[in-house]
């Protein structure tokens, strides 16, 4: 059984460290501030979730796989509406849409 659980706590580490990676990689190459949010709050919250879960099965204890999930729930919850609210934030200021962006959904309604 000890070997099961090290192989789970393995891939989902592993399985972590690569969406925690494809969200650096999105903020160094995607070309605005807008699309790096989109690629740090999606994939940095599967990827810490990832990680999170992994610490929770380690540990083996009750106790410490609830505080994993609560830290799970807490970046689900919390992230995506932080980066929505900062891009709405930008956007109100006026920081420029990448020239190849198609439709600006936001352009010429009012901001409430």
């Amino acid at each position: 059984m000890e070997y099961a659980i090290a192989i789970l706590v393995s891939l989902l580490m592993l399985g972590g460290a690569l969406f925690t990676l494809t969200a650096a990689i999105g903020i160094l190459r995607l070309p605005d501030l807008y699309t790096r949010m989109h690629a740090a709050s999606k994939a940095g919250t599967v990827g810490s979730g990832l990680i999170f879960l992994a610490i929770g099965f380690h540990s083996g204890e009750i106790a410490t796989f609830v505080r994993a999930f609560a830290g799970i729930a807490f970046f689900v919850l919390t992230a995506p509406i932080s980066a929505h609210l900062l891009a709405r934030a930008a956007h109100q200021v006026g920081y420029p849409l990448h020239e190849k962006t198609v439709q600006d959904e936001l352009q010429g309604g009012e901001d409430v």
